[in-house]
């Protein structure tokens, strides 16, 4: 998410020790030994096979599609209750490609993995503990503040640092206005309280300029916020050319100096040394301050994304030019922390060394460190940003479903596990007598059953009903998957072909895993 203006990779879980389930009914695995009762050993769960089911593949088959028919060999369903629906989900490989590796510390449903190697035994989803159902992070919703307005559609918030900075800069500017206009008294704090609103009213203009400029690239605008040091336009996509990327970077300068212009023909206008005289100088100041500091060529200022677009123009690569423009950043926050004191103490900025006390001295380093650790995290988000954005595409819902089977509603627990991992399965979805998909097993309610109870507990009570946003299509992948994620929160999504046919569920603790190690690849 653009910002204008302001702006350890988990092992497989196949790695864990050995784990075994015994169900209540005494049911035992296909790689069970048939000699004695007891626990199932799932070296490598296949699965009976229904009738009229194909010939099975080979399960080091090396051909198999994992489009088609997902990688694990196992027949297509996995059951022998007569009470089965006809009409059985697809399982894909529940094993997700290295975007989604499940990581040793949160286990399983069941790890049935498309090519095991040795007598290692598989987790079974009734030993599951993954995520507690947690979801994805998500961003907040739009908020983080007291709501202003929508200009064009757009929330603006005014974030709680902004009265602490309008206080400060009616202190600043009251005091100035002692030694311009002393004979106003205590209602110099009236008129520098007006003037710390209009100078955020200005910044919110320049805000505005990205806002409607990403508009009309199609670029969809999450929020304006105002804050302790100006404004943040929060765009959700980035734009498709660096021409793009540069007009919405240049447009709130512009606006800015435009303002500045504006206020300058406006002071001809009124007497010197009056309230609407020191006014409009103050206003014309430093809205040419910002303009003139947005323009500095580092993230996350506007300048930063202007040398991000000409890096991206010339080399053809947009994580080219993140990384010239945030390093750039982080020089320009070094500059800052040290040049700003080094500024003000040699009286470049105005005052006379003289003039310069202790107290001075202090609120300059304070704030140049201030300034500086922004403009330093700033980069280094953008860093994050870009390598998340280059890494996004990776994500697909496809290789990170999980394979699940189907179970009528009224289908005891410890059935639903055994058919499960028989199956290879790692999910459990709640169909009707046709076959039509209802409701999704929750992991984290398997979890909280005792085992001696799960004969009595019916796998409807465990599940959450289905609604239009918890249907995905497998063929979503990066941003769009996350996005439909994010507009409907919650732990497992039934994933589905085009065709409408069910081809797994999708755990959200595995787009957090996937998403938490694109991350951390390195570029």
């Amino acid at each position: 998410m653009d910002e204008s203006g302001g702006s350890g990779q988990p092992r497989s879980g196949t790695d864990a020790a050995t784990e075994r389930h015994e169900g209540p009914q005494g049911s035992t695995g296909p790689a069970a030994d048939t000699t004695r009762p007891g626990p199932a050993r799932h070296d490598r769960p296949t699965g009976p096979k229904p009738t009229g089911d194909p010939e099975p593949r080979s399960d080091a088959d090396p051909d198999a599609s994992d489009e088609a028919r997902p990688a694990g060999g196992e027949a297509e369903t996995a059951t022998d209750a007569s009470n089965e629906p006809e009409s059985h989900p697809r399982r894909p490989d529940d094993s997700p490609s290295d975007t989604g590796d499940t990581g040793d510390t949160e286990e399983t449903l069941v790890q049935a993995g498309p090519e095991r190697s040795g007598p290692e035994p598989a987790r079974t989803l009734a030993q599951s503990g993954t995520g507690r159902g947690r979801p994805p992070r998500r961003g907040r919703e739009p908020g983080g503040g007291l709501l202003m307005g929508r200009p064009f559609g757009v929330p603006v918030y005014v974030a709680p640092s902004w009265f602490l900075v309008a206080a400060l800069i009616t202190w600043v500017f009251g005091g100035q206005l002692d030694r311009v206009l002393p004979e106003l008294g205590a209602t110099r704090y009236l008129v520098s309280l007006f003037f710390a609103v209009a100078f955020y009213a200005s910044v919110l203009v320049h805000e505005l300029a990205h806002t409607v400029a990403a508009l009309r690239f199609k670029l969809p605008v999450r929020r304006i916020q105002l804050q302790f040091f100006g404004g943040v336009s929060e765009i959700e996509k980035e734009a498709e050319t660096p021409g793009r990327e540069f007009v919405l970077a240049f447009v709130g300068p512009l606006l800015s100096l435009i303002l500045s212009g504006l206020f300058y023909l406006a002071l001809q206008s009124v007497e010197p040394g009056t309230v609407p005289g020191v006014l409009l100088a103050g206003l014309m100041i430093s809205n040419l301050i910002v303009a003139a500091f947005n323009l500095l060529p580092g993230l996350p200022l506007d300048g930063g994304r202007m040398l991000r677009a000409v890096v991206w123009k010339i080399t053809g690569r947009p994580m080219s030019g993140t990384i010239a423009a945030a390093w750039f950043g982080r020089a320009l926050a070094v500059s800052v922390l040290i040049g700003l004191p080094l500024l003000t103490q040699s009286g470049a900025l105005g005052d006379t060394p003289d003039n310069i006390g202790g107290m001075d001295t202090v609120t300059d380093a304070l704030l140049a460190a201030i300034l500086a650790a922004i403009i330093w995290t700033g980069a280094g988000n953008s860093l994050r940003m870009a390598r998340l954005r280059e890494h996004l595409p990776e994500l697909r819902a496809r290789s990170l479903t999980r394979r699940a089977v189907p179970v009528e509603t009224n289908t005891p627990l410890s059935e639903a596990l055994r058919r499960a991992n028989d199956a290879g399965a790692r999910a459990l979805v709640v169909v009707d007598a046709d076959g039509e998909p209802l409701s999704l097993v929750r992991e984290a309610a398997i979890v909280g059953v005792p085992e001696h109870r799960r004969p009595w507990v019916a796998v409807s009570s465990l599940a959450q009903d289905l609604t239009d946003g918890m249907r995905v299509s497998a063929e979503l992948a990066g941003e769009e998957l996350l996005d439909v994620l994010r507009a409907t929160p919650a732990t497992e999504y039934l994933v589905v072909e085009e065709s409408g046919e069910i081809y797994g569920v999708l755990s959200a603790a595995d787009v957090e895993r996937a998403f938490v190690k694109a991350m951390a690849r390195p570029s």
